[in-house]
This record gives structure tokens, sequence and C-alpha cells, in this order.
């Protein structure tokens, strides 16, 4: 049964760092682009940053220059280094992933900024 898992959410101040990973486990004969993705309360699931198998990355305007996505292959994990936090960037964080041709999501984690 493949899993994504996720860890590394938390409580932060304002302008502090936090590091998310998620291991994708299981039978896998194929992953593609891996993201994070992110939940406020009241809002809609919004797309944080993806990164594709050969390393090419995207990320929302919010979080750029602020945000790094990276991943390691070999253990099927993707992470997320998020710096200079802000209140805004409280939410809810999901892992996705297309594996074996089915789209898996995370059980999140969840980040809250304090001011």
């Amino acid at each position: 049964q493949v899993r994504l898992v996720e860890s590394g959410g938390g409580l932060v101040q304002a302008g502090g760092s936090l590091r998310l990973s998620c291991a994708a486990s299981g039978s896998i004969f194929s992953i593609n682009a891996m993201g994070w993705y992110r939940q406020a309360p009241g809002r809609q699931r919004e797309l944080v940053a993806d990164i594709t198998s050969d390393g090419s990355t995207r990320y929302a305007d919010s979080v750029k220059g602020r945000f790094t996505i990276s991943r390691d292959n070999a253990k099927n994990t993707v992470y997320l280094q998020m710096n200079s936090l802000k209140p805004e960037d409280t939410a809810v964080y999901y892992c996705n992933a297309p594996i074996n041709l089915h789209d898996y999501w995370g059980q999140g984690t969840r980040v809250t900024v304090s001011s």
C-alpha cells in the first residue's frame, strides 16, 4: 500500500524557520512531480511548491525567496524548507505525488506562525 507521510510541522514565531518532510513508502514503480500544498482555515487548498524528478521547481508567488523545495529520489522523499515565516503561512500543509499513475495525498501537518 502506497503512503505519503509528512513530518516537521509545529509552532514557530514570525521570522522563524521550519523544515517539512514527506516520505513515500510502499510498492513504488513510478513517481513524478512531488509537491506541497496548504490549506488555511476558510480558504481553498493552494499549491505552495512542487518539484519534478529532474529537479525543476515552481513556487507560489507568496513564498518565493522564502521557501525551498527539494527531493531525494533515492529515498522518495520531498522536503520544504520554510524561512522567514509569516503569520499568513499558518495552515495545514499537505504533500502530494502521483505514484504508479494514482494521485496520493499525505495526512497533513499543521504549521502555526505566531506574530
